[in-house]
């Protein structure tokens, strides 16, 4: 699951990243604070060497404050050469795409590029309604899923003001191997 990383066109990009496996799911009272499984602590650091090794430098990293959310970023970060601050916004957590956006919005202003630790179903639904172009391998692969560990790579050419559904390119996307 990759392509060639393009540079960054005028406007705005978006790096979506999944979290990491985390241990099964128990008590839904208790999901915030599930954490990363032996995979997920795995996987996060390869996750942040791809990001690195491709040159997708975010300004700004916004994550949901769950525990998985928080260790996959901080598993993740160490990779890159110029980590960004980040933020963890309780309305991330588990949100669904249009409190994703709303929040994204909010956020990016001014910003050329922003990284989004999240969670599926919200994060790949999110994904798929963005991305209206791209190639078609990538868009197929994307309707197909959005891994654990995973990145997804969105260009907005008009910048956060077209974080609508449709407007975004499919640049990227990656999964560990399994």
């Amino acid at each position: 699951m990759s392509s060639d990383p393009e540079p960054r066109p005028a406007g705005s990009r978006l790096l979506l990243i999944r979290h990491a496996k985390a241990v099964p799911k128990g008590d839904p009272a208790e999901d915030f604070e599930r954490a990363l499984g032996e995979r997920g602590r795995a996987d996060a650091p390869r996750t942040g060497r791809w990001l690195a090794e491709h040159g997708y430098t975010p300004d700004l990293a916004l994550c949901s404050p769950s525990r998985r959310t928080r260790q996959t970023w901080q598993l993740l970060v160490p990779a890159l050469s110029d980590p960004p601050d980040a933020v963890y916004d309780e309305r991330l957590y588990n949100a669904a795409p249009h409190a994703l956006a709303t929040v994204l919005t909010e956020r990016g202003a001014g910003l050329g590029c922003l990284a989004l630790v999240g969670h599926n179903p919200g994060i790949h639904e999110l994904a798929t309604a963005l991305c209206g172009s791209g190639p078609e391998e990538l868009l197929e692969q994307l309707r197909d899923g959005f891994p654990t560990s995973g990145v997804v790579v969105v260009d907005l050419a008009g910048g956060w003001e077209e974080l609508i559904p449709g407007k975004g390119r499919l640049t990227a996307m990656w999964g560990p191997d399994h």
